[in-house]
């Protein structure tokens, strides 16, 4: 599994995203713009610039025609993709963590963080496709930092936009109505599994096929698999190190956990040392089933293309490193699957 490495950013990666055919890549890091690349062959198209400091977010419509970015720099930019140009931009009374599009195109919510005196929220905005350089400044909905929670770190949106997902800085998830906002419920997904004190949820993604369940990645170096529905912790996969991101491949039942230590903590930068590798756990049996090596600092930020054929991962390093599987990836069976396949053959040949 030979990556592509592409060089754009002069700091830290912090997200980087597919669009929905998985031909166009979108990465944002702690420097002031944002790349888009050809995911084939890592060919840049170009840049978004106009932000003022570090772009904490970004995230692209299921058409490709406009994405978003949140920066420490107290504002949300919605862009053109095709120009580049930066059509609208709203203001924050803290930095933006996080932004998501609704699965219909038509809002987009944005985290914001808890400093400078402001209480974080999650702000959602109505997006105008009739035309893109009017928007209306004031958001359609305010989910504010409930009193018996601590601050929102992540959030998306479930199928049809249905609820909004929340992380939080002490290990919980919850939930949201998406047209309300109204509090639905929540649950403990970190911080009860090990004896670790910074439970803190740095990633949440949802599974592509139909946005049901969803994978949180925490600081207390584990990963949950969670039904929207229910809101039960349905996996969790343990790690060795802080994880700082995880995601749900498609075609195979596999989840990619990215992370490792904090560079300040490392003595030495070896890879090994630092625990700086792409992992891959089996999603139903939960057993880790391998690692990729290549950067060296934590892994920031994982995404998986659309339709499975590889993922993307950006480091500390400041490197973005595209991997497409080998026919071993595809081959890769455990025991059980293994077994449940030639039954199913012995069955048919039978009939």
């Amino acid at each position: 599994m030979r990556p592509i490495k592409l060089m754009g950013h002069e700091r830290s990666l912090t997200q980087v995203k597919f669009n929905r055919e998985g031909d166009i890549l979108f990465s944002v890091a702690k420097d002031s713009s944002a790349s888009i690349w050809y995911s084939s062959n890592g060919e840049r198209l170009g840049t978004l610039e106009g932000h003022k400091g570090t772009i904490w977010s970004i995230d692209v419509d299921s058409k490709t025609s406009l994405c978003a970015t949140g920066s420490a720099d107290l504002s949300t930019r919605l862009w053109n993709v095709e120009t580049g140009e930066c059509v609208y931009s709203w203001e924050a009374a803290s930095p933006v963590r996080r932004v998501a599009f609704s699965p219909d195109n038509l809002r987009l919510l944005a985290v914001n963080d808890k400093v400078m005196g402001s209480k974080g929220a999650i702000s959602v905005y109505r997006i105008n496709y009739d035309n893109v350089y009017e928007q209306s400044n004031e958001p359609i909905l305010v989910i504010e930092t409930r009193e018996d929670a601590t601050k929102v770190t992540v959030a998306g949106w479930s199928a049809e936009g249905k609820y909004i997902i929340a992380g939080h800085e002490d290990g919980y998830v919850s939930k949201y109505d998406g047209e309300t906002g109204a509090f639905i419920e929540t649950v403990r997904a970190h911080g009860i599994h090990n004896e670790e004190k910074v439970v803190s949820i740095t990633d949440i993604q949802f599974a592509d096929e139909d946005r049901l369940y969803f994978i949180t990645a925490s600081k207390d170096k584990n990963a949950t698999l969670v039904d929207v529905d229910t809101f039960k912790v349905l996996k969790v996969y343990p790690a060795d190190a802080p994880m700082n991101t995880a995601a749900i491949t498609p075609k195979k039942n596999f989840v990619i956990l990215g992370g490792g230590q904090e560079a300040r903590n490392v003595t030495t930068t070896s890879e090994s040392q630092g625990k700086f590798e792409a992992r891959f756990y089996h999603k139903i049996f939960m057993d880790e089933i391998g690692r990729v090596k290549g950067h060296f600092g934590p892994l920031n930020t994982v995404a998986v293309h659309p339709d499975g054929t590889g993922y993307v991962s950006g480091g500390e390093d400041g490197f973005i490193r595209v991997h497409y599987y080998d026919k071993s990836y595809y081959d890769f069976e455990f025991d059980a699957e293994r077994t449940d396949r030639v039954m199913s053959q012995a069955q048919k040949a039978n009939a």
